[in-house]
């Protein structure tokens, strides 16, 4: 039997989305008595927008939080309805793993884990106030008046705080459709200093799956077998189900033109800025008049759900108008709305006033995570949910903190980006964002992470076995191969002919052959036997290294020359206004981020070559 609430919690995690389920989960495990406190219980773990995981950058995050030892892996895994491996004809750093889930499912596995989680409470009420002494957090306080005092708190709230949905010209507060805004803690944050500012994302109506004609479409179906997230959980993937294409038209756009001046976006109602890289489909009408048409993605939200996500059209025109536009698309001319598109407007924080922990820096204690750092998407808000606990768990227990280096994993390369550039708009992950992308495929998150996890205590005694005896599979495969020297005599000729591989000119080892672009390590089976006992991810992974080697030696060696930049530390108190030689610009800059470290200031927006040598010469005369 769980014991009662105590006194005090080590976290108080507020919010139930995909930030607050990972640090929920991470900071009960690693043993922090943990309150999870949310608006509505039943909708813990819940997707918001379009029901699938994953994706280009996205899916690397996911299994390095799996890697880590986190949990957004494994519940994609028991709740995946389709799995696919994107850009498999393209090179290894951009290969990613996506999946469609049946949200039901999702919800299902996330909330069994939480509930019966040790060191874990849930509590159903709405934080309106951060309770601060002695200059750190200590607490909340709820609408209801309740009091939880805690030692660490983390603000997980997605596009809950202040917000506002339009549809048309209606707008009304919600956190999401069908839920309440959070309406008093966007003040507390203020009043404590932090400055707030206004994002926008917008989603798909949702359609009856009955009222389509999916004959029309073109189908997509999953791979088979289907691959999925987790190094180490067992999968047992539920039933397969396609998905299907189609496409606007010309009267699809004249029918949202009809709409612009009903607009929410366009008449300047909608003040909160939006996301770049995820439009909506009036938005994409507007600013690309020449393109004929955009494609939709059919995606079904559940084996038994009647409901369908068309992704590619998400929207806040009035509701009229969003039927009067289906009604012109191939496959949906007779598509019955279920839950409309909306647009939601919300409050976020300026991530520059984070410290690397995700750790507000005028308030120790007190950590944000997810959309409230100004970032869209699933993978970006659990991956900072789980940075963040295991951050909070370090600086309790009198550890060095927890912060990566960018060539060590993505969600390293989200928080500096966020904590050091910053953002206005909707941040999401591409593989374009880590200039050592080749280094931080999805193969090899468990090699990158999976020691980390372990010493800090949140990967388990099977994991570490499992990962443990890959790792093992995985070098002496590779050092065979490379072990392993073939001559071109008349057997290895008359082999090398079947398998349609060049015969080399003098003996070459199994890894030089395997180099050869015709060549997969699987055709090299009657070479080396010992291939065939391999499993496919450990070959896949030796086959990246082996053909690769070059490339990842090259990003190593510039890995290598940076080093020193992400070592050398900068004081936290530097004041930069007393360094001769910095502009006015860069003063400003530096002593609004405090870069932990020379690395970090040179990716300070507007801090040129200059500014590092004027910091370089400083460091070099307060050591000497």
């Amino acid at each position: 039997m769980k014991p009662t609430f105590p006194d005090i919690f080590d976290c108080v995690v507020v919010g139930a989305g995909h930030a607050g389920c990972e640090a929920a989960m991470a900071a009960s495990t690693l043993g922090l008595s943990t309150l999870l406190l949310t608006i509505n219980a039943d909708r813990i773990g819940h997707l918001s927008c379009n029901p699938a995981i994953g994706g280009l950058a996205k899916g690397h995050m996911v299994r390095e939080i799996d890697a880590l030892g986190g949990h957004m892996g494994i519940w994609a895994d028991k709740a995946g309805i389709q799995f696919r491996r994107l850009n498999t004809s393209k090179g290894p750093a951009v290969r990613a793993t996506r999946a469609q889930i049946d949200r039901q499912a999702y919800m299902q596995a996330v909330q069994a884990d939480i509930f019966r989680q040790d060191n874990l409470w849930v509590f159903q009420d709405m934080a309106e106030r951060l309770l601060v002494e002695n200059n750190r957090v200590a607490g909340v306080v709820t609408q209801l008046g309740q009091r939880f005092a805690a030692r660490t708190v983390l603000v997980t709230t997605g596009t809950f705080l202040q917000g506002l949905i339009h549809i048309g010209q209606n707008n009304f507060a919600g956190g999401r459709l069908g839920d309440p805004a959070s309406k008093g803690l966007s003040a507390s944050l203020t009043a404590l200093g932090l400055e707030l500012g206004r994002l926008k994302t917008g989603t798909t109506p949702r359609l009856l799956a009955d009222s389509i004609d999916f004959s029309k479409m073109e189908v997509q179906h999953g791979d088979s077998p289907p691959p999925g997230f987790s190094f180490h959980a067992p999968f047992n993937p539920l039933p397969q189900l396609p998905c299907h294409i189609t496409w606007t038209n010309e009267r699809t756009h004249e029918a949202i033109r009809t709409g612009f001046d009903r607009s929410p976006m366009f008449t300047g109602v909608i003040k909160g800025i939006g996301a770049r890289y995820c439009p909506s489909i009036e938005d994409k009408v507007a600013r690309f008049p020449e393109k004929d048409r955009h494609q939709i993605f059919v995606e079904p939200e559940g084996l038994t759900s009647p409901e369908i996500y068309p992704n590619g059209i998400p929207t806040s025109l009035p509701l009229d108008v969003q039927k009067a536009m289906l009604a012109t698309v191939v496959g949906l001319e007779n598509a019955q709305i279920v839950r409309p598109g909306y647009a939601i407007e919300y409050d976020f924080c300026f991530p520059t006033q984070l410290d690397p922990t995700l750790q507000v820096k005028t308030l120790p204690g007190l950590y944000l995570a997810g959309q409230i750092n100004g970032t869209s998407g699933y993978e970006e808000a659990a991956a900072q949910g789980l940075w963040a606990a295991l951050n909070a768990f370090c600086a309790l227990n009198g550890r060095e903190p927890f912060i990566p280096r960018r060539d060590q994993a993505y969600m390293a390369v989200l928080v500096d980006d966020l904590v050091t550039k910053g953002t206005e708009e909707p941040y999401r992950m591409f593989t374009s964002r880590a200039e050592h992308r080749l280094l931080l495929r999805e193969d090899n998150a468990d090699a990158r992470l999976t020691a980390m996890g372990r010493d800090l205590g949140l990967v388990g005694d099977e994991h570490w076995a499992l990962f443990s005896a890959k790792r093992d599979a995985l070098d002496e495969l590779l050092a065979g191969l490379r072990r392993t020297r073939i001559r071109p005599d008349a057997a290895t000729c008359d082999i090398l002919t079947r398998l349609g591989a060049s015969i080399p000119g003098k003996a070459v080892s199994l890894g030089d052959l395997l180099r050869q672009p015709e060549l997969t390590i699987e055709r090299l089976e009657p070479l080396y036997p010992d291939i065939a006992t391999a499993s496919p991810e450990v070959l896949r992974e030796v086959e990246t290294i082996v053909k690769y080697e070059g490339y990842l030696k090259r990003q190593e060696l510039l890995v290598a020359r940076s080093a020193h930049l992400e070592f050398e530390r900068l004081p936290e108190d530097m004041d930069y206004s007393q360094i001769a030689g910095l502009t006015r610009e860069a003063v400003e800059k530096l002593n609004h981020v405090s870069p932990r470290t020379l690395g970090q200031a040179a990716r300070i927006s507007g801090i040129t070559p200059a500014a590092m040598s004027c910091l370089e010469i400083h460091l070099r005369k307060l050591s000497a």
